[in-house]
C-alpha cells in the first residue's frame, strides 16, 4: 500500500511541476525621474501573441528577448523572458498593468504592480570629470547626442502630405563609433512612404542644434498622409549607439583615456493636429482628392465601323494624394458594352509628396448602330493652399456607330445564345430512340456474394485498423510536424477567405496578411515574435529562395499594410491576390 502511495505522490508532484507560470518582475519599484528600471516578463513554457501593458508615465524601450532551455537529470527546464527598459517621463505613482500571452490555446496574465517616480537623484556618472573639456566630454554617454524628428507641417489637413526627417546630432567633442535602430515607428492612422538611408551612403553634414555647432546624419525620411482628423501620434524612433566616454584617467602623454559604452537615443513621441476637410462647399462627387490636379477624359475615336472598339481614358495628373482616391466612372447607354478598366499609376513620392498621374482605361464595344452619348464627367478636389474645393468637368462625348456585325448582339450576351440553342434542342425531346428498363426480379441477400463479403470484412479490415492507429499515434506525437500542418491549413483557410472578400478592402487584406504569416510559420518554423522583415528575408534566402521572389513577397506584405489606410479598387485587390498565390507557389518550389 505504501508503495502505491509514494507513486501517487510523485505523479501529483510531476503534474504541479508542469503548471504554467507567467510573471512580471521589476528591477525596482521606486526610482528618481532621472533613473531607469527594467521590467522582465517571464514564462516557463513557450507561448505566442505576447502583448505588453501600456507603460503609462514611461518611455518603454524593447522588448529584448531571452530564451533558456536546459536538461538536468533528464528533466527539461525552459524559460522565456521579454525585457523592457523604462525611462520615466514625469513624477508620480504609476501602475504597470497586465501583460498577456497565449500558451497552449489559453491566455495567461501577469499581476499589475505600482512604481513610484520621485525627484531626481545624484548618480555617480553625473559627477563632473575633472579631466573633461567641454560639455560633451563628461562621463554621461548621452550628453552631446540628440536624435530629432523634424516635422515639416504640424497642422495639416486630412490627406495633405507632411514629411518627417530623422537626424542624429553629435557634438564636435563627442565620438560615436556605431549605431542601429532598435525600435521603429509604425505610423498608425497615416499612409506612409519610408526611405531608410543606407549606412554606406550616409553623409556627415555640419549644422546647428539649439544654436550650437553640431555634426549630423540623416537616418530616414518619411512622407505621411494623415487619414483622419484630430491629434495624431507619431511613434518614437529609438536608436542604440556605441560612444567613447572618458574614464577620468590620462595616458603617459597626458591625453584623456576613453572607453566604449552602449547607450540609446530616442526622438520621443511627437504629435500633429490634423484639420478635417471643411463641409462648406463640398461637392457631391468629392471622393477625397487633396492637392492640385488636372482632369481629362479622352476617347481613342468617336466614329466606329464594322465592330471596332474604343478605349476611353479617364486620367488625373498633378500633385496630391494620387494613390488615395478613386477616379470617376463613365456612364454609357446599354447599347455600349463597357468592361472593367485597366488601372495605371505613374506616381513618384519625393519629400514634398506624391506627384504624377493615375489613369483608368475602359474598353467599350457597341452592340447596335446609332449615336450614343457618354455623359459629361466631373472630378472634384480640395486645395489646401486656398482652403477651397475645385471641380473640373469634361464635356459630353458622342459615339457614332456606323455598322455592327450581325453576331455582335450574341457576342455581347452569350447567355441569350445558349438559351436559343437549348430551346431548339427541347423541341425534339419527346422522341426517344432507346429505353432504360430494369428487371423486376431480385435475388435473396442471405447466402449471396455480398453477404459473405460483408461477413469477412471485419477480419480483413483488422490489420488496416491496427496500422491506421499506429500511424495516428505517430502523427499525434509529431508536435513540430502538427504545428507546420496546422499553419499550412490556416494559410489555405485565410487565402480562401481573402478570395471570398474580394471587393471588401479591410477583410480582404487582413485575411491575405494572415495567410502570408501562417505560410511563413509553416515553411520557416518561426513564431510571430520572430517575424521582422530582415529576419524573414534572411531565412528565405538561406533556404535557396530566389531574391526576386523574396522581393515580391515583401512588396505584397507592404501592400497589405498600406492598403488599410488607402482606398483600393477591386482590380488592385485581384492583382494582389493573384500575386500572393504566385509568390507562395514559387517559394514552395524554390525553398529547400
Amino acid at each position: 500500500m505504501s508503495k502505491y502511495l509514494v507513486i501517487l505522490i510523485v505523479f501529483v508532484q510531476g503534474m504541479f511541476a508542469q503548471e504554467v507560470e507567467f510573471t512580471a518582475k521589476p528591477s525596482r519599484t521606486s526610482v528618481g525621474i532621472n533613473e531607469r528600471l527594467r521590467v522582465e516578463f517571464s514564462m516557463n513554457k513557450d507561448g505566442d501573441n505576447f502583448s505588453p501593458p501600456s507603460f503609462d508615465g514611461f518611455t518603454a524601450n524593447g522588448p529584448s528577448q531571452m530564451i533558456s532551455n536546459s536538461w538536468v537529470n533528464g528533466k527539461r527546464s525552459f524559460s522565456k523572458t521579454y525585457s523592457y527598459l523604462l525611462i520615466p517621463t514625469k513624477k508620480g505613482t504609476f501602475t504597470i498593468g497586465q501583460a498577456t500571452i497565449e500558451i497552449d490555446g489559453q491566455t495567461y496574465k501577469t499581476s499589475p504592480f505600482k512604481v513610484v517616480v520621485g525627484d531626481a537623484v545624484q548618480q555617480p556618472n553625473q559627477q563632473r570629470n575633472p579631466y573633461a573639456y567641454g560639455n560633451a566630454d563628461s562621463g554621461d554617454p548621452n550628453e552631446g547626442i540628440h536624435l530629432v524628428a523634424e516635422i515639416s507641417n504640424t497642422s495639416p489637413y486630412v490627406n495633405q502630405p507632411l514629411n518627417v526627417v530623422y537626424k542624429l546630432y553629435v557634438s564636435p567633442n563627442k565620438s560615436v563609433s556605431n549605431f542601429w535602430e532598435v525600435e521603429s515607428p509604425q505610423y498608425n492612422d497615416f499612409w506612409s512612404q519610408i526611405e531608410i538611408v543606407d549606412g554606406n551612403n550616409m553623409k556627415v553634414e555640419q549644422g546647428t542644434y539649439k544654436g550650437e555647432p553640431y555634426r549630423y546624419v540623416v537616418l530616414r525620411r518619411t512622407v505621411l498622409y494623415p487619414q483622419k482628423s484630430g491629434r495624431l501620434e507619431i511613434e518614437p524612433l529609438v536608436v542604440k549607439l556605441v560612444t567613447e566616454v572618458p574614464t577620468g584617467q590620462r595616458d603617459f602623454f597626458g591625453r584623456p583615456l576613453t572607453q566604449q559604452m552602449e547607450t540609446q537615443a530616442t526622438t520621443g513621441k511627437n504629435y500633429v493636429t490634423v484639420k478635417a476637410l471643411p463641409d462648406a462647399g463640398r461637392p457631391v462627387d468629392f471622393t477625397g482628392a487633396v492637392g492640385k490636379f488636372d482632369f481629362k477624359v479622352t476617347p481613342s475615336k468617336t466614329t466606329i465601323d464594322n465592330g471596332e472598339s474604343i478605349q476611353l481614358t479617364v486620367s488625373v495628373s498633378g500633385k496630391g494624394n494620387l494613390k488615395l482616391f478613386t477616379l470617376p466612372k463613365p456612364v454609357v447607354p446599354s447599347a455600349l458594352e463597357m468592361y472593367d478598366p485597366e488601372h495605371k499609376e505613374d506616381v513618384s513620392v519625393p519629400l514634398s509628396g506624391m506627384q504624377g498621374s493615375v489613369t483608368d482605361t475602359y474598353t467599350i464595344v457597341p452592340t447596335n448602330k446609332g449615336k450614343y452619348p457618354v455623359k459629361a464627367m466631373s472630378f472634384s478636389w480640395f486645395d489646401p493652399s486656398t482652403g477651397k474645393y475645385h471641380t473640373e468637368t469634361a464635356d459630353e462625348i458622342m459615339i457614332d456607330v456606323l455598322k455592327v456585325p450581325e453576331n455582335a448582339a450574341v457576342a455581347a450576351n452569350p447567355q441569350q445564345g445558349q438559351k436559343q440553342q437549348a430551346t431548339s434542342a427541347d423541341q425534339f425531346r419527346y422522341i426517344a430512340t432507346s429505353t432504360s428498363l430494369k428487371a423486376m426480379g431480385r435475388n435473396d441477400f442471405f447466402g449471396s456474394t455480398l453477404f459473405y463479403a460483408l461477413l469477412a470484412a471485419p477480419f480483413l479490415l483488422l490489420p488496416v485498423v491496427v496500422l491506421a492507429r499506429r500511424k495516428k499515434e505517430a502523427y499525434d506525437s509529431d508536435v513540430e510536424g502538427n504545428k507546420i500542418r496546422q499553419n499550412n491549413k490556416l494559410a489555405r483557410k485565410y487565402l480562401g477567405q481573402a478570395k471570398k472578400q474580394l471587393g471588401s478592402k479591410e477583410p480582404f487584406y487582413l485575411a491575405l496578411e494572415k495567410a502570408l504569416h501562417n505560410f511563413l510559420k509553416a515553411k520557416l518554423s518561426i513564431e510571430t515574435s520572430e517575424m521582422s522583415r530582415d529576419n524573414i528575408r534572411e531565412l528565405l534566402l538561406s533556404r535557396q529562395a530566389d531574391p526576386d521572389t523574396v522581393n515580391d513577397f515583401s512588396r505584397i506584405m507592404d501592400n497589405c499594410e498600406f492598403a488599410r489606410y488607402a482606398p483600393s479598387s477591386e482590380t488592385a485587390m485581384q492583382k494582389d491576390y493573384n500575386d500572393a498565390v504566385a509568390v507562395i507557389t514559387n517559394l514552395q518550389k524554390q525553398m529547400k
